[in-house]
């Protein structure tokens, strides 16, 4: 017998009221229920045990407390003591018969194959698959069915093109631009091989908030693609106010699909004002989004994991062996500078002199040559200083008088405010702009300095410290470019982190020039423009050696030279450093001759310190209010929405606690989304009708005990999707028939009692991918690039996508799920049939009818190429019998024997009118396109 209920009856249960509209919606708990004698309809069953508490704020008729059913712990459910050898029946028999209601029978053999096929791989079942079962439909043969399709390959395929609804995934940005992303696709194969897998459902979950942090390289890089999967507008605008908006747009978006994907909730009606049916507060609303700050997006190389954690293994070792070293040469340095301490000889070292200097002393001369600047924009001269707007304004110098190669780049400059991102304060570009090297503030890491430079090739991130005073004084910023490719930077005359090597850029005479303001480019754009004002700068032809750096900020120089600090250790230290050492190069070495294939994908760019977020008056992007700390909505009764983390916690820390926090085994709401969606997908309509709203506007739900029951075996079960699968497509409720009842829909026309299986017509990708796999013309071919059945055309700057379809082209005939997907522009019969548009997250596919559907099954180009496959192949298989090739035709379409009159009128039919329009009949008929 298939998953029986356990032994056990409702001996020591006791029974709660339950109302019509939910106990919980009129403010009160079951335990309250209980003890004020409440009158109410609807019985629950609930185990002895369970502690229901008291919340501080009850709801009201139009809007929920925090004692709302969802955000209650889950209930210890007995299941009911009945008949039904089944445990869901026993919830789903004990409803219907309060209603004076039963289950239906068990549907047709081939109903149940249909369904079931269709239902975990998304494609119909053979003929000689239906006729299988129908030989033996037995519980057992049922079972084997179940899983051997929860085993393909194509169940990852089929469950995973659920998800891409719910995680609004378009291969185009969507907005006026609507560019293509055309490496957005190792997210889509990542969701299929984690179904396929059978990932738990928890993991699953904290890669797509965390991967990129919890399993660094390819595959974390592709799963926390989810982030990123939405809308993105390019086209912002130049002021702070709309490029402010449209981040906090953008934030809106990512939060509130994390809420509603795994919390049911939807967090992102609190962004201007507290929630207007939920108890989620403004505030909290910011505490979540806060978590996911450091969120960006762009398509970037990214090594696969393998060869990753081979390089981060080795690299714990080179940190080990520097740490050793650095003790060392720490000793050494201190020696020398205790000695330096006690010499009258000591000198302050010359100040460098540059190849060009600004003082902005009422003009921008170079005061030392001729690399005069011009104000570009809203760029001033005032009071000693270079003003830069941030918005507009930079400067621009005349082109070099010479070759450079080996450079310094120096400047003071005071910031109007640390929460910018990407200015550049000076830098040195070839005219195009393509090529640049320059002093760029937090375009990478928040509030961090760094060495900017075309495409990051050359550079990089290695921990300096954010800048916590250049808003409230001027800071001294300069950067060394040595001829080995050595870069170092520097903050008021001393090392700012640890220097690295890269590849040296020269500049040629006469094609290349200074920029102040503006990181590069020939205009500005989003995210290049300083806003502050830079009191002095200086370039230099040459590398300056750290003396010359701290002289020129009028720093005190600590820096202590290779012979002074050989001369100051012992034989034995300095043996021992030059064995460091020699390790040290030899793991370099094989860190570098570690080769992991690289591949692209469109995915997070972490900014590492996204700084604090504050909370906006009414969601306005440049009211900024008090800051909030990165955290959860405390109206969960479970896990604590405060992190203990600081209001600038860096990005990893941040999500990995979100991962933790949604996931934690006391989160009611994280097991209840999932479980509620699973019925959702299987029956057509959830126990709660909404799949990503379990909060008031989603109401209660039909059947609660269960919900909580289901939701409880799957955390029991280890978060494993497929053990859900199995226990809900092996109940008489699953399997019972789609036949109608007058009696049974007087008293539940919409069936949510579950005395039949509602008929549900097949989504659009299994219509399609259906049509494929009776044509005989079906691809398998599975993952990498999807395949593209639009044209693409850009028009100034805007992307457009006109579908088609022709004969001929394998790669046209693949699963619909590998269809490349851009927005506002799907296939004319995925169109016709709901196919959701991903601009938002769709849970629930509307299902309409149409004119325009009938149509398209008849005239559409892709229709047609399926009719005339089917007529192909079932002369293929049958040879010129006309009327074995009709009866061919019905078992694929059908599953089963045409009946005498169809076989009759369909062989007239074809007689007169040929194979390929009576495949158009077949395929254009309710028995094809809804199941029973």
């Amino acid at each position: 017998m298939l998953n029986k209920r356990p032994e056990g009856s409702f001996s020591g249960m006791v029974k709660i009221w339950f109302g019509t509209r939910g106990i919980h919606r009129n403010g009160c708990n079951p335990a309250i229920a209980m003890s004020s004698g409440i009158n109410l309809p609807k019985l629950l069953f609930v185990s002895v045990g369970i502690l229901c508490l008291n919340t501080p704020r009850s709801g009201a008729e139009d809007r929920a407390g925090e004692d709302w059913w969802s955000l209650q712990p889950l209930l210890k459910v007995v299941p009911p003591d009945n008949d039904q050898e089944h445990v869901i029946d026993s919830f789903v028999a004990r409803k219907l018969r309060e209603h004076g209601l039963e289950i239906s029978p068990m549907a047709s053999p081939r109903a149940q194959m249909r369904r079931l096929y269709f239902d975990l791989v998304g494609m119909p079942p053979s003929v000689e698959e239906v006729r299988a079962f129908e030989v033996d439909p037995t519980d057992e043969t049922y079972l084997r069915v179940v899983d051997d399709l929860l085993a393909s390959p194509h169940y990852g395929e089929r469950w995973a093109r659920h998800w891409l609804d719910v995680a609004r995934f378009g291969e185009s940005d969507g907005f006026e631009r609507n560019s293509p992303r055309n490496n957005l696709w190792p997210y889509r194969d990542w969701v299929i091989k984690a179904f396929n897998e059978d990932m738990p459902y928890d993991q699953f979950a904290r890669m797509q908030i965390a991967g990129d942090h919890l399993r660094p390289g390819f595959e974390g890089m592709s799963a926390v693609a989810f982030l990123t999967a939405g809308l993105h507008n390019t086209v912002i605008g130049s002021s702070e106010f709309m490029r402010r908006t449209a981040r906090q747009d953008e934030l809106e978006d990512i939060t509130g699909t994390v809420g509603q994907t795994f919390l049911g909730l939807t967090v992102n009606c609190a962004r201007c004002h507290d929630h207007k049916y939920d108890p989620i507060s403004q505030r909290e609303y910011y505490q979540l989004a806060s978590t996911l700050r450091g969120v960006y997006r762009r398509e970037q190389e990214v090594e696969d994991s393998t060869a990753l954690a081979q390089k981060v293994a080795a690299g714990k070792r080179l940190d080990e062996i520097s740490k050793r070293v650095g003790e060392i040469e720490k000793m050494g340095r201190e020696r020398v500078l205790f000695r330096r301490a006690g010499s009258e000889e000591v000198k302050a070292p010359a100040l460098p002199q540059p190849l060009a200097r600004w003082e902005f002393e009422g003009d921008l001369k170079d005061g030392l040559g001729g690399l005069h600047g011009k104000v570009m924009g809203g760029a001033r001269v005032e009071n000693a200083a270079l003003v830069l707007d941030g918005s507009s304004g930079f400067v621009k110098t005349e082109p070099l008088a010479g070759d450079v190669t080996e450079k310094t780049l120096e400047a003071w400059v005071q910031l109007d405010t640390l929460e910018q991102k990407g200015g550049g304060v000076i830098g040195l570009q070839t005219n195009d702009g393509a090529t640049f090297d320059a002093i760029v503030f937090g375009e990478r890491t928040a509030g961090a300095w760094m060495a900017g430079s075309n495409r990051f090739e050359r550079s990089e991130v290695h921990g300096g410290a954010p800048e916590q005073e250049a808003h409230k004084t001027a800071v001294h910023v300069a950067i060394v470019y040595q001829a080995d490719g050595t870069i170092t930077r520097y903050r008021n005359g001393l090392p700012y982190d640890q220097s690295y090597r890269s590849k040296i850029q020269s500049y040629a005479k006469g094609q290349a020039h200074l920029l102040f303001g503006l990181r590069h480019g020939t205009k500005p754009g989003a995210g290049t423009l300083l806003r502050g004002r830079v009191l002095r700068a200086q370039f230099y032809d040459r590398a300056l050696t750290p003396g010359a750096v701290a002289a020129s900020a009028g720093a005190e120089s600590n820096f202590v030279t290779d012979t002074e600090l050989l001369s100051s250790l012992g034989p034995t230290e300095r043996k021992k450093r030059e064995r460091l050492r020699a390790e040290a190069a030899r793991i370099r070495e094989a860190i570098a001759s570690i080769k992991g294939s690289k591949r692209k994908v469109y995915t997070v760019r972490a900014d590492t310190h996204p700084g604090p977020a504050r909370l906006l008056e009414r969601g306005h992007a440049l009211k900024r209010k008090e800051e909030v700390l990165p955290g959860g909505v405390a109206t969960l009764r479970g896990p604590s929405a405060q992190f203990g983390l600081a209001a600038n916690a860096p990005d990893a820390a941040r999500r990995r606690k979100l991962a933790e926090w949604i996931t934690a085994e006391n989160n009611p709401l994280f097991t209840r989304v999932m479980a509620n969606r699973l019925w959702h997908l299987h029956f057509g309509q959830g126990l709660v009708k909404t799949p990503n709203d379990l909060g008031f506007s989603g109401g209660t739900p039909s059947h609660p005990l269960l919900l909580d029951w289901l939701a409880g075996k799957l955390r029991e079960n280890g978060y494993r999707l497929k053990d859900m699968h199995r226990l809900i497509v092996t109940s008489r409720a699953y399997r019972q028939s789609s036949r109608p009842s007058e009696q049974a829909g007087k008293v539940d026309g919409d069936n949510r009692l579950l005395w039949r299986k509602s008929p549900v017509r097949l989504d659009a990708e299994s219509l399609r991918d259906a049509m494929l796999v009776i044509s005989g013309l079906l691809n398998r071919e599975r993952g990498g690039p999807g395949f593209r059945d639009v044209t693409l055309h850009n028009n100034n700057g805007t992307t457009y996508y006109f579908p088609f379809d022709k004969e001929g082209d394998p790669n046209l005939n693949r699963r619909t799920i590998y269809r490349f997907s851009p927005r506002g522009r799907r296939s004319t019969i995925l169109e016709a049939f709901d196919c959701p548009d991903p601009s938002a997250t769709a849970p629930s596919r509307s299902v309409t009818t149409t004119p325009l559907q009938a149509l398209a099954l008849l005239n559409n180009d892709f229709a047609l190429r399926m009719a005339r496959g089917l007529a192909r192949r079932v002369k293929d298989e049958t040879g010129n019998d006309l009327r074995r090739q009709v009866e061919r035709s019905f078992e694929l379409a059908y599953g089963r024997n045409a009946a005498e009159k169809e076989l009759r009128l369909a062989v007239e039919f074809a007689t007169e009118h040929g194979m390929a329009a009576l495949g158009r009949v077949l395929l254009n008929s309710n028995e094809f396109v809804v199941l029973d």
